[in-house]
């Protein structure tokens, strides 16, 4: 399946967010709010860690193709391993967004890896003024997890993401990332984990689409199962693929045709860029 070369804008918002559109993005920013809006659905890409661009923008055009706006997000291993002063501050620049922009529009969550770890700062927080953060929860209709990575996996994925190709080192970070756990619980732990709980409880109840594979030491399928049966608790549909075998964050790359299936028709059946009232009417 091609997707058609479109050509793009792309604002740089911050060191960790990036908006790409379809449009000339010409606006003034003021504390992350967009002085003009593009009036397109939005999808929120959190790329896996050292994700390299050229691997993102294989999604950034499918959702481009689509008629949506994307905002890319990031974070460095520095802020995994320091969430006090790195992920959560990033998590609060994405609900700063979220709140100031895409007011009467939809929004979509894809998330790889490390990804589903970062929403999950963002819910801690939007949990902590729920009343408050109820727009910004009712502007998503859907949640794409690829390879999603829970807290007992970041001594597994991190070192493979810094050092692909070198075991020695693999293991030595490995090593520092335990004693990292065991040591800084306070400013790091006990983050992990409340933010694990927070996925798995999930604020957002709208359809999620998970991608997983039986051979990921990472985006472990046992961890996997245990959210969807908790999301499947609470009410949440959840459409899940599993494949025998495929590595992380390579499920697109290994089984593509298939993929772009499955998130075809899950896009389809949540009406993804379908307006409210036309939504409404399609219920009727």
């Amino acid at each position: 399946m091609a997707f058609s070369k479109r050509s793009f804008s792309r604002l740089e918002l911050t060191k960790n967010l990036a908006l790409i559109s379809r449009d000339q993005i010409n606006s003034k920013v003021t504390n992350l709010k967009l002085h003009d809006q593009t009036g397109r659905p939005c999808v929120l890409l959190l790329s896996w860690l050292m994700a390299k661009r050229k691997h993102m923008m294989k999604f950034v055009d499918y959702y481009l193709n689509k008629d949506c706006d994307v905002l890319c997000i990031n974070v460095t291993p520095w802020q995994l391993l320091w969430p006090t002063k790195g992920t959560q501050i990033v998590a609060a620049d994405i609900l700063r967004f979220l709140d100031s922009n895409y007011v009467n529009g939809q929004c979509l969550l894809h998330g790889f890896s490390v990804g589903a770890y970062l929403w999950a700062e963002v819910m801690v927080q939007m949990a902590a003024q729920q009343d408050r953060y109820k727009p910004v929860i009712d502007k998503f209709v859907g949640q794409v997890w690829d390879s999603a990575a829970d807290v007992t996996e970041i001594s597994v994925g991190l070192p493979v993401a810094v050092f692909p190709k070198n075991y020695v080192m693999q293991k030595a970070l490995s090593q520092y990332i335990q004693y990292h756990m065991r040591t800084f619980n306070k400013v790091a732990t006990r983050h992990y984990i409340r933010a694990s709980q927070m996925f798995h409880t999930n604020l957002i109840k709208c359809p999620a689409q998970i991608f997983i594979s039986k051979t990921d030491p990472i985006g472990a399928e046992a961890s996997n199962m245990r959210v969807k049966e908790s999301w499947e608790n609470m009410g949440v549909k959840v459409y899940f693929k599993c494949w025998e075998k495929s590595p992380h964050v390579g499920h697109y790359q290994k089984h593509r045709e298939e993929y772009l299936g499955h998130l075809d028709k899950f896009l389809e059946d949540i009406k993804f860029g379908v307006s409210a009232s036309e939504r409404l009417k399609a219920k009727l």
